[in-house]
């Protein structure tokens, strides 16, 4: 359809010149009024016939462009969400920000109409190429001796304004890399307390500074080779009545009919030729973009789903590490060495270690967040390379010690992990998370808006928040990573009653950072450079005087002192089993039992083993 009317336009285009023609020819010197309104009427019809079809062509090429554009993103964006973990970690958000939006967003125009526009051009120049010798030869050689001349000169400056695109475009992603970090809650909470502000404001400004000069390169780039071929074209029609002149100052074999008709069809071809040669270059700028865009559509995907993935049903939850090793990168260190571990279905497993021994990466192994370089991990039986992708999350759920929510209601926020959950299923989890209360507190309830990643509610809440969206996923497998850490101690232990009721029943792994979180496990690991160096339960542990008895007393302490505070340990860990135990028949005991948890002891060994891990 859209070819036929470029053809279609093309054919009509060059009918004007030759009605032109006779109308200087033979309507004017033989004084016949009927030809020349006939003529006159022609062309104006013509006129009316083009714009209509030109509309037409614009609007599907409009269409057509606007679809390979949404396809074009939502491929980026689909291929950046089966993107492994990792890869996030090594890459700013700006960068990534700025591939989808400016990368994509700056190839709108060539995308949209340079490929109708390329065939529009190109069959204008053929038809009218065609008329023109057809008027007269001499006159079209003469016409299009130097376009060959301009192609060449287009296609360096193209190359030219192609390096300085793929440079303006790296410097606008560091430019958006530093607006996404510095004009964050959290950016402007450093700039701010760290009185840094103005040294921001100078870095954006050096930022933009570069990129202004890059844009004006950018835009001179080739600008006097191009103004010589648009002089050349703007001269070519006195050169043609120069030469149709002389033709008539000797054997007149031209007709001034004839010359009139050639300029207007010469006229009819500079501005496509024009068109082009300006194409060319934003077909050679547009490469630099294509090639980032390209440069993500084709980066590996670590995690793939298998062909022959299947979906787990009536997941019991054994959890089994076999010989697991594991490193970020080919060269690296091993992160993760010889992890041999099973967790049985309804258990709470605990993993306790110094910073950096390789807790959260062991529990993310799980969720296949990371794929394992050596060994594998397996869900009743069946190894999570062998399911598939979705039956995985369903099976996993996972708090983390970074709370993320959307810049949504918390009723959105909350549906997030179950799209399908009712208004009541929604308030239940939030009862079970303890934040129920507060939110129902709220003017707008559940409604309300949770600001930028939930900077209107402090850190417990939105901790709460996150808790209650995993409840709400109720899934088998459940992975704490420090889920309590941004809790003061009342709240700590009202939400550790609601994980313990969440967790019953279901296969728990805790990343523990308070004793309180480690006590009760069926399993205790403890890791040391990425090792498992000890299992077992508290008592046991402790009873060894190993590295978790080093953890709970404080390996900063020594002697007397060490051993004073591993007894005061366990004597907390009883008194806290008997408060929990007195705080078991109901919901209102429990919040009361959590109130009057802080009126423990300062100095507990929550905060001890919180320092040693």
């Amino acid at each position: 359809m859209l070819l036929s009317l470029i053809f279609l336009a093309a054919g009509l285009g060059v009918i004007s010149p030759f009605l032109l023609r006779e109308i200087i020819n033979t309507a004017y010197p033989q004084h016949d009024t009927q030809l020349l309104v006939e003529l006159v009427a022609g062309m104006i019809a013509l006129s009316v016939l083009t714009s209509v079809i030109g509309v037409a062509q614009t609007w599907i090429s409009n269409q057509v462009g606007q679809r390979v554009m949404h396809d074009l993103r939502a491929a980026v964006y689909a291929h950046l969400q089966r993107m492994s973990l990792a890869f996030f970690t090594r890459t700013r958000t700006g960068e990534v920000q700025s591939r989808i939006a400016n990368d994509i967003g700056g190839i709108d125009s060539v995308v949209t109409s340079t490929a109708t526009s390329i065939v529009q051009n190109v069959t204008t120049v053929v038809a009218t190429v065609i008329a023109m010798f057809l008027l007269d030869w001499r006159l079209a050689v003469f016409s299009l001796i130097l376009l060959p001349f301009f192609v060449w000169l287009t296609r360096r400056v193209g190359e030219e304004r192609r390096r300085i695109q793929s440079v303006r475009q790296s410097r606008l992603a560091d430019m958006s890399s530093l607006v996404e970090e510095s004009l964050s809650v959290s950016g402007i909470l450093l700039g701010k307390t760290m009185g840094r502000s103005p040294e921001l404001v100078r870095r954006f400004s050096d930022e933009s500074g570069e990129l202004a000069d890059l844009e004006v390169r950018a835009r001179m780039a080739g600008r006097w080779r191009m103004a010589t071929v648009q002089m050349s074209f703007a001269i070519m029609p006195a050169l043609v009545y120069l030469f149709g002149g002389i033709q008539f100052a000797g054997a007149p074999v031209i007709s001034v009919g004839t010359v009139v008709a050639f300029t207007t069809l010469q006229t009819r071809l500079l501005f496509p030729i024009q068109s082009l040669l300006s194409v060319g270059l934003e077909v050679q700028t547009s490469l630099a973009l294509f090639g980032r865009i390209f440069e993500y559509l084709d980066l590996p995907v670590d995690i793939v789903e298998r062909p022959d993935a299947r979906a787990l049903s009536d997941v019991q939850g054994d959890v089994r590490l076999q010989d697991v090793w594991f490193r970020y990168g080919p060269e690296g260190p091993w992160t993760l060495s010889e992890i041999e571990a099973e967790v049985p279905s309804g258990t709470r497993t605990a993993l306790v270690g110094e910073t950096g021994a390789g807790k959260t990466t062991l529990a993310y192994l799980v969720a296949r967040l990371y794929e394992p370089e050596r060994g594998s991990v397996s869900i009743d039986g069946v190894d999570i390379r062998d399911m598939t992708l979705g039956s995985l999350a369903k099976t996993v759920g996972l708090v983390s010690q970074e709370t993320y929510l959307f810049h949504a209601s918390i009723r959105e926020n909350l549906r997030f992990a179950c799209p399908e959950a009712s208004d009541e299923q929604i308030e239940a989890a939030a009862g079970a998370a303890q934040i129920h209360q507060l939110i129902a507190s709220l003017p707008e309830g559940y409604d309300t808006m949770v600001g930028e990643r939930g900077y209107r509610f402090s850190g417990g809440e939105k901790q709460r928040i996150a808790i209650a969206r995993t409840i709400l996923r109720n899934p088998p497998v459940l992975i704490l990573d420090e889920a309590t850490s941004a809790l003061d101690t009342e709240t700590e232990r009202a939400v550790q009653l609601a994980l313990d009721e969440l967790a019953r029943g279901r296969t728990t792994i805790a990343i523990a950072h308070r004793l309180s979180t480690v006590r009760d496990a069926d399993q205790i690991l403890v890791l040391d450079a990425g090792r498992i160096v000890e299992r077992g339960v508290h008592e046991q542990l402790l009873a060894a005087g190993g590295r978790y008895a080093a953890l709970a007393a404080g390996a900063e302490f020594a002697g007397g002192e060490g051993e004073a505070l591993a007894v005061q340990a366990e004597e907390d860990a009883v008194a806290a089993d008997a408060e929990r135990e007195e705080a078991a028949p109901d919901a209102e005991d429990a919040r009361l039992a959590g109130t009057d948890a802080q009126e423990l002891p300062a100095g507990s060994a929550d905060e001890e083993l919180a320092a040693g891990v």
